[in-house]
């Protein structure tokens, strides 16, 4: 594919210019532009280089919005000026990579240049230009900077880095995940990785503030990696990060974590539990809390020994899990939100795919508060499950 190659040889900060002139050349495009998804999953920002002319579309009611959110290619017809012979097509084709939604590339054609071929192919496009998204990103900061509506704190750069992606899609599973507030993250965090056979999914909850907190939660969740990259058993994997928070702070912080390893064949998982964390289950319409015993969170004590317990999975599951941040949140007169609250959001968006289900109720959960910026992070992960 002409598109492939052009991107491969491009330098990493030129994929725009290199996608454009391929789709000018191949499609008599007459623009093409490319919007990645803000922190806070509520703009698509435009990647440009100053001065900059185009301003950030919404996720939640604009042409591109729609394929972001719907996952499809989305076409509007675009009327021609007094000058043009007729109207022009724009396709807004999803950039996404194994689930994870990235952004939007824009396309305006030509209404004779556009059919369902045609549309196919731009969609291939758009996959593989997301795939080099990915790639470039270690190499230069534009695609990084063009996702900030707003300046992020040191706290949240750290956060944001550690963070696998916000999405994932399987033919077992879905995942997504979102962080309030996004642009002053410090403490929650989430972490996932499969392979063959396995899911292995943390959800994380480190005490304090600012930059300390994320201090904490750089070094819990990196010996949670280096334990499971090892090959340890979850109970292991809880007892090296708590040793290293341990030798680190002795005692003075520590972190709540929520371990899950799940069998990707039968839906077996094992699970422990070190802390505030919570995890919901939707079957058959009904939700309810999924019990564990409470553990000791990682690093309060020396040497603490874990223990794994087992539950399964069925297909058609939905998990959420939540931090304290969100089940705590209270309204101004001191009424927290609650496992009521929080079973009520979870059936409120149980149509909504998983990716987009944490950003919604993280939305119920504001309006819950009464106010837009929360006394304490929140963090809400979301696992559907379909299984073998």
């Amino acid at each position: 594919m002409t598109a492939e190659r052009a991107l491969r040889t491009a330098a990493p900060h030129q994929l725009l210019d290199a996608v454009r002139r391929v789709l000018t050349d191949q499609y008599a495009a007459d623009s093409v532009e490319l919007y990645l998804a803000d922190y806070g999953l509520t703009v698509l920002q435009p990647v440009s280089v100053p001065p900059h002319t185009l301003q950030p579309v919404s996720v939640h009611n604009s042409p591109a919005g729609r394929a972001f959110g719907a996952q499809e290619p989305y076409v509007e017809t675009v009327s021609g000026d007094s000058g043009d012979s007729g109207d022009s097509v724009r396709v807004h084709l999803p950039v996404t990579v194994r689930g994870d939604r990235l952004g939007v590339l824009t396309v305006t054609l030509p209404g004779g240049e556009h059919d369902d071929g045609c549309l196919g192919e731009l969609a291939e496009i758009a996959e593989v230009l997301g795939h080099e998204v990915v790639v470039a990103e270690r190499d230069t900061d534009v695609y990084l900077q063009a996702r900030r509506r707003d300046r992020l704190t040191l706290a949240a750069e750290m956060q944001w880095q550690l963070l696998p992606g916000r999405s994932c899609s399987r033919p077992e599973y879905e995942l997504g995940a979102q962080l309030e507030p996004a642009y002053a993250i410090f403490g929650d965090n989430f972490d996932w990785s499969a392979t063959a056979d396995r899911l292995s999914l943390y959800v994380t909850n480190g005490m304090g503030e600012g930059i300390e907190a994320s201090l904490l939660t750089n070094l819990a969740i990196n010996a949670l990696r280096n334990a499971r990259r090892a090959g340890l058993p979850l109970a292991d994997q809880a007892a090296l990060a708590d040793q290293a928070v341990y030798a680190h702070y002795r005692g003075r912080c520590y972190l709540s974590v929520l371990m899950l390893d799940i069998e990707l064949a039968t839906g077996r998982v094992r699970a422990v539990d070190a802390g505030s964390p919570r995890l919901l289950r939707l079957r058959r319409g009904a939700v309810e809390r999924v019990p564990f015993d409470a553990q000791l969170p990682l690093g309060m004590f020396e040497e603490t020994d874990y223990v794994a317990q087992e539950f399964a999975v069925e297909p058609g599951d939905r998990l959420v899990f939540v931090s304290d941040g969100v089940y705590d949140a209270a309204t101004a007169g001191g009424a927290a939100y609650g496992d009521n609250a929080l079973s009520r959001a979870i059936q409120s968006t149980r149509l909504l795919r998983a990716a987009e289900v944490p950003r919604a109720v993280l939305r119920e959960l504001s309006g819950h508060r009464g106010r837009p910026v929360p006394d304490d992070d929140a963090l809400v992960v979301c696992l559907d499950w379909r299984g073998r």
